[in-house]
This record gives structure tokens, sequence and C-alpha cells, in this order.
């Protein structure tokens, strides 16, 4: 069976109108009841949804796999949308996706259907089949491609097949691998596939069991397991561990096997992983604590929950500085109360008030689940109250998170009676107490000062130091355009208007902008270097990058990302110095060409924002190569 068996014209979206990740899933699944394949929508959503609590779909690389096997679907099937802007689909790399490939299968899907479904998952891992399909502009182009590719695939496989029965074989040591899934459709797959092709590019003796919707396929035997180096286990459920007692067994959530590949090989080599004792049930739902997920994914879950707070709220900022900046004044003579309606709704006693507060609420709740968000929020709101900022909000979270952990360990001695009041009384009224008293007594004066010292520094800053500092923060802001170092920029930037530095948000808003305008010049001067769906796109990105979308950008770095990424970098840091070399300063909270007028040099500024665009044109223009 193809894959195009279950993916059919009437199930393709090749223009995602959603700008959510519950969006996505509402369109997609509405998608797959118009065309007959459900049976009941609403459970399906709540399948699918139940799937993305154990652990988003969203793999990275700009992909994302929601799926779901259950009675609710009628016919399996496959529904493909495309968004050539992105969504933020909390995925494990913090990028935003752009494919996405909506799993259904049946509750009696036949062995045939799931394993078409998972060949889709191991094809995804080629980078230039996601380019194609990024670039496709028709349902029939999808089709053609993924046709294609599954040819390709075949042939490669049997090519293998030939390879490995002709002798040849590894010289770097023997690895073994177990990959499981909760479904057992797409990340099980993804998984192994990755891991074997990187270990063939190792050279290393490589076997990989996948633990999917089929059962267990290619089962590891007690004498290979004898002759391993070590195990790898990147699984989210429950596998049979007590076969590997006494080896080396590194164990990971499966997303690693997917995004380390050569990092956990080399570590499986090098027998860098602890001894397997067996027989502790528990084992192998834990996380190697080398795998690297844990702060990253507490402090990405708190930032990206405060960045729509941090949006909204410094759009209403910007739209009560158009009635002057100081009409939310009422002893100002420009006073005008629509403006103090405004600033006061997104500004410090709205939306930015909770900034800090929800910034450590939804760390804390990324690690010690729900029990940790109210002591997580108190934390923060103490902070925030002491001036400690965002620095403190940080400090707050992370450590309510963990003395939520701490006490569930502790409760967990309590009579099972006592189950119920856990959550509700034992977890909240602990929680709070103890974080509140290490903040006020221990973290929020030390931070406060430190705080200040921080203030003190931006407000002083001239000269070479100033134009230093923008560069960083412009380039920041391209890196990964929406990921974590473009929001570690842009939370700099929030924090030094709460110092009250404004030149810093200044660069950090030119470097966004950049590089969706560099690509929007460069598709539109140098057109041969361009393809004809990436010159349409590319005209897209002149108003993206007017409206400070710097994920406009991310087609084009995903197809070409050394070209696109390294003169959007050099554009939006010479942006970034300029701006602060021109002393250019934004004291509303949010970027776009709509608050260029509340600048105090707003020509300047906008001489800034057009070099650093000119220069990544340029760059491009120059570097790529012509379109055959």
């Amino acid at each position: 069976m193809k894959i195009t068996d279950l993916l059919k014209l009437d199930t393709i979206i090749i223009d995602l109108k959603s700008v959510s990740k519950q969006a996505v899933i509402d369109e997609l699944s509405g998608k797959l009841a118009d065309a007959d394949r459900l049976n009941d929508v609403g459970a399906f959503k709540a399948a699918i949804l139940k799937r993305e609590e154990q652990s988003t779909t969203g793999i990275g690389e700009g992909i994302a796999i929601p799926h779901a096997k259950t009675s609710a679907v009628k016919v399996p099937a496959i529904c493909f949308g495309k968004s050539v802007n992105g969504v933020d689909y909390e995925s494990l790399d913090g990028m935003p996706a752009h494919l996405f490939f909506m799993i259904a299968a049946s509750d009696g899907a036949n062995a045939d259907h799931l394993e078409t479904l998972s060949r889709l998952s191991s094809l995804l891992m080629d980078e230039q089949f996601r380019a194609s399909l990024i670039s496709a502009s028709t349902g029939e182009e999808i089709i053609e491609i993924i046709n294609q590719k599954e040819m390709e695939a075949d042939a490669a496989e049997e090519k293998e097949l030939h390879a490995s029965e002709s002798g040849s074989g590894h010289k770097n040591g023997k690895v073994l691998a177990v990959t499981a899934c909760p479904t057992g459709i797409a990340h099980t797959y993804m998984a192994a596939d990755a891991l074997k092709a990187k270990a063939k590019e190792m050279e290393i003796d490589f076997k990989v069991e996948t633990n999917g919707s089929t059962g267990i396929k290619n089962a590891l035997t007690a004498a290979e397991i004898a002759e391993a180096d070590a195990i790898i286990v990147a699984a989210d459920k429950q596998v049979e561990m007590d076969r590997f007692n006494g080896k080396h067994v590194i164990i990971v959530p499966v997303a690693q096997g997917i995004r380390k590949t050569e990092e956990l090989l080399t570590r499986a080599i090098k027998q860098d992983a602890p001894v397997y004792k067996g027989s502790d049930k528990d084992k192998s739902n834990e996380v190697d604590s080398k795998s690297g997920l844990g702060i990253y994914k507490h402090l990405m879950n708190g930032v990206s929950n405060m960045l729509p707070f941090v949006v909204g709220g410094g759009i209403l900022i910007a739209l009560s500085f158009f009635f002057g900046i100081e009409a939310a004044d009422p002893a100002n003579p420009q006073y005008n109360p629509i403006a103090k309606a405004l600033s006061d709704i997104g500004g410090g006693n709205g939306a930015f008030f909770l900034l800090v507060p929800i910034l450590a609420g939804f760390i804390a709740s990324s690690i010690a689940d729900r029990p940790g968000f109210a002591p997580g929020m108190v934390g923060g709101l103490l902070a925030a109250q002491a001036n400690a900022g965002f620095l403190g909000g940080l400090i707050a979270g992370f450590l309510a998170g963990y003395v939520v952990l701490l006490l569930k360990k502790l409760f967990s001695k309590l009579p099972h009676t006592l189950e119920g009041i856990k959550p509700v009384l034992l977890y909240p009224v602990f929680g709070m107490l103890i974080t509140g008293l290490i903040m006020i007594f221990l973290i929020n004066e030390p931070v406060t000062a430190i705080n200040q010292g921080l203030t003190n520094w931006l407000q002083g800053l001239s000269g070479t130091n100033a134009i230093f500092l923008g560069l960083i923060l412009g380039g920041m802001m391209a890196v990964d355009m929406g990921g974590p170092i473009n929001k570690a920029a842009f939370t700099f930037g929030i924090a030094a208007i709460e110092a009250s530095s404004f030149g810093p948000h200044a660069a950090v808003m030119a470097g966004g902008m950049v590089p969706p305008l560099g690509i929007a010049l460069a598709t539109t001067f140098f057109k041969s270097k361009f393809s004809e769906t990436e010159r349409k796109s590319g005209f897209t990105n002149y108003f993206m990058g007017a409206s400070f979308i710097t994920e406009g950008a991310i087609p084009f770095a995903a197809a070409d990302p050394l070209r696109v990424i390294v003169s959007s970098v050099i554009g939006a840091a010479t942006a970034g110095a300029l701006s602060m070399a021109f002393h250019v300063t934004l004291p509303a909270p949010h970027g776009g060409i709509f608050v260029i007028p509340l600048v105090n040099h707003p020509v300047l500024y906008l001489l800034a924002i057009l070099i650093g665009s000119l220069i990544t044109a340029l760059l491009l223009g120059v570097w790529k190569k012509k379109q055959p």
C-alpha cells in the first residue's frame, strides 16, 4: 500500500489558515470530517489532544505529525496541511511548524495501513523531501512528490539489502536500540530511521527494535544484547527492560532518537551510560539526565506562554502612545482617557503586570505539572513586586517547580484516602508557603540588586558598548527566526524597557524586521536566483517584515539554511548596531512599521532597517545559485 492510497486530494490543504496549534488541529480534523473519513470529529479531536498531552507531535525541522488511533476514524487516512508563515506548535526545537500530517488510524486498521502510516514518518526525515513539500503549490504536486519519494526509498532499501547480503560490515562497535511512542505510528519509526542512518554514516554495527502499532518488529535477541556495547532506549512508553540487565543503557525520550542521533550513538560506543540493574519497573520511564531536555523545555514553556501577553500588551501600549507619549497620565496636559484605558489594559495594571508571574507559573507547571502552577505564579508575583524582574521570575518558576516535586515525594507516603486533597490543599498551601518564604527572605533582595545593576548598566551604555550590544541583539533575532535565541533577544528587549532603557528593544525590533524584508528585496531584484513559488512567497515577506513577523523568512531558511541564515544574521546585526549608533529609542514593547512614529529618530531608524535589509538582499543575490 502506498502513502497516496491514504492521502488524497480531498484531504490536502495547501494553504492552512490556522495561526495556533489548536486551530491547526481543528482545521485538519474538519478536513478529514468533510472528506467522510471520520465517524465522530469531536471524539477524534479529543484523541489527538490526548496524544499531545503525552508529548508534543511537533518534532522540529518544521514538521508536526498529530496522530491518533481511535474508533472515531471511519477510514484510515492522512490529512496534509501547509503553512507558509508557520505555526507555533510547541515543537521540540522551539521553531514554527510548516508541514502538518494528521494521521487518522482506525481501531481496526490492518497492518498494511499502519505500516504505510509509519513509512510516511520515516520519509519526512529527508531534508530535501521536506523542502520539496514546502515549495509545492498544488495538491497534485504534493501527491507527485510523495510518489516519487516512495519510489526512491524502495530503490534505496533494495540497494541496502543487497549490500548487507554481500557481507559489508561495520567496524566501530555494536549498538542496539529500542524506539517506542504512545501510539506507535510516527515517532517510533522516525527515531528508528534517524538512528539507523546515522549509525551507517558512523560505520557502527547497529540494530533497532520498533515497538509500534503493529507490534514489536525486528526484536532484539538475547545473543545480540550480550554482544552489544550499549543499548539506546528512545521511548515514551513502557518497554521490556529486564533483558538489558548488566548492560550500559541510555534512556531518553523518543524525540531525542530523532534529534540527537550522533550524540546518542557516540555515548553508546563510549559506554557513557549507567549499567542497568533490572527489575525496577519505573526505570523505563526515566529520562537520562544528559538528554538536555529539562531546563530548556521548562524555560521555553514559560517564555512561549508569556509572549502573547507581551505582544497583546505591547500593541495596546503602542496604540496609547499615538495620543501622545504622556497621554495616559492624568496629570499631563496631553491626557486622553482612551490612551489611559489602552495603557492600563496593556501596561503595568494589565497584561504587562502579568509577564513575570506567567513566566514563573508556566515554568513551574512544566516541571511539576498542574500543582506547580499556583506556587509558580505566586513566586513570580512576589519577584515582580520586589522589582526582581525577569531574573527573579525565572528563579521563582524553577524554585516552585522543584519544591512541588519534593512535596509530591514527601506526600507519597500519606494514606491513599488523602489522595484527593493533595492537589487542592496540600500542594498549593505548602508549595506557596515554601516558595514564598524563600523568595521573600533569600531571593528577592539580592536579585533586585542584580536587576538594578543591569538597569544602571543599560542606562549607562554609550559609544562602542551600545553598538556592540545592538549588533548582538540584532543578530540573535535572525539566528533561529522565532526560536529560543530569537525569543531570548526579544525578552531582553522587554526587560530593558522595564528598566527604562529604550535603546535595546529598538535594536531588537530592527533585527527582527530585516530577514523577511531582506528576502523580499532579494526575490524582487535577483529573480533568477529564486523559483516562481519563492518569488511569490517573497512578495508576502514585505508585509511580514513590516509587521515584525520574522518567521516569514523560515521557509527560505528551511530550503537553503546556510545562505539564508548567514545573510540574515549579518543584515540584522548591522541594523541593530546602526540603531544603537543612531541613539534610537523605542518606548513601545513591540515592533513593526506602525510603531516607528513613536521612536525618537524615525528617519534614522528606517535607514538602519533599510541598510540591514539591503545587505541581506545583496548577500543572497550574490551567494545563491541561479535556478535551472
